[in-house]
C-alpha cells in the first residue's frame, strides 16, 4: 500500500533521514518515536510531499510520490492529509469556514477567494464537526476554542479532504493529558471507523502503546524499531532514545492514571 525505500533527507551536510525503509501493506495506525531531532517530523514532511527527499523514493499503491509535480503532487496532498502541532487555523475564522478549507484543493480560485461553498460541502463539515463532539463551536471563532477543540477542528479539515491517509506531527505534544487522550482516541476511531491509515509522530511511549498497531522508533535519522507496541519494551526505548538506566517513561506519560500516580 505504502513504500519507503532508502528515503534520504539532506540539509546541506545535515542528514535529517538516513536510508529509511518502511513497508505499510494494509491500512493501520502507526505511532513514530524518538527523541527531539530523530528525523520524525522531515519523516512525515517528505511523506506529504510539503519537503523534497534527497534520495529514496516513496510509492503508495504502485504509483511514485517522490516524482509527483504539479496538479498530481497537490492531489497527493489531499489524499494524504497533515496535521500540525500547532493546529495551522485561522484564528478569526469561524470553525465551520476552518474544516472547509479542507476543500481548498479541489476547488477554483474564484471561489476560493469568495469562500463560496456548496451546500453539501457545509453539511458535511457539519456532520464531521459532529462526529468529533464539537459541532456546537460551528460558528465561533477558532481562537476561541481551547486547545484539544482547536485540534479536533484540524482533524476534521483534515477528514474534509477524504484522505487515504493521515499523517499527525505531534498531534498532542501542546494538549493536557485529558485533551491529548480525547484527540487521540479521535484519531484511533477515525482509523477504525474509516479504514484510514493514520502515522502519528509521538512523544510519549505509553500513548504509542496504547493507541497503535504498530511503533516506529528513530535515532539520529534512522529507523531503529519497527514492531508491535508489546515489543516496545523499556530497554528498547532506552535505545531508541540512548538513554541511561535512569530513563523513566512515567516522566513523559500524558497517562492520567501515571500522573496521578506520581503525584499520590
Amino acid at each position: 500500500m505504502l513504500k519507503l525505500t532508502d528515503l534520504t533527507k539532506s540539509f546541506g551536510p545535515n542528514v535529517a533521514v538516513k536510508s529509511a525503509n518502511l513497508d505499510i501493506d494494509r491500512p493501520c495506525m502507526i505511532g513514530i518515536i524518538g527523541r527531539s531531532g530523530a528525523g520524525k517530523s522531515t519523516l512525515l514532511r517528505m511523506l506529504n510531499r510539503l519537503t523534497d527527499a534527497t534520495s529514496g523514493q516513496i510509492t503508495f499503491e504502485g504509483d511514485d510520490i517522490t516524482a509527483l509535480t504539479g496538479k498530481a503532487r497537490r492531489d497527493w496532498q489531499s489524499r494524504c492529509a497533515m496535521i500540525f502541532q500547532q493546529f495551522n487555523l485561522v484564528p478569526r475564522m469561524d470553525v465551520v469556514s476552518n474544516v472547509l478549507h479542507g476543500t481548498l484543493n479541489r476547488r477554483s480560485t474564484l471561489a476560493s477567494m469568495f469562500s463560496i461553498y456548496p451546500t453539501s460541502d457545509v453539511h458535511r463539515a457539519i456532520d464531521i464537526l459532529d462526529r468529533l463532539g464539537i459541532a456546537e463551536h460551528a460558528t465561533k471563532r477558532a481562537e476561541a476554542l481551547s486547545g484539544g477543540q482547536q485540534q479536533r477542528v484540524a482533524i476534521a479539515r483534515a477528514l474534509m479532504q477524504d484522505p487515504r491517509i493521515i499523517l499527525a506531527d505531534e498531534p498532542i505534544a501542546s494538549l493536557d493529558p485529558m485533551n491529548a487522550q480525547i484527540v487521540m482516541q479521535s484519531l484511533r476511531r477515525i482509523h477504525e471507523e474509516d479504514g484510514r491509515t493514520i502515522i502519528a509522530n509521538l512523544h510519549t511511549l505509553d500513548t504509542a502503546r496504547r493507541y497503535c498497531d504498530r511503533v516506529v522508533g528513530m535515532r539520529d535519522g534512522k529507523i531503529v524499531f519497527d514492531g508491535l507496541p508489546e515489543q516496545l519494551t523499556t530497554a528498547m526505548a532506552r535505545e531508541i532514545y540512548g538513554a541511561d538506566a535512569s530513563f523513566s517513561e512515567a516522566a513523559t506519560s500524558t497517562s492520567i492514571e501515571t500522573l496521578d500516580h506520581a503525584l499520590a
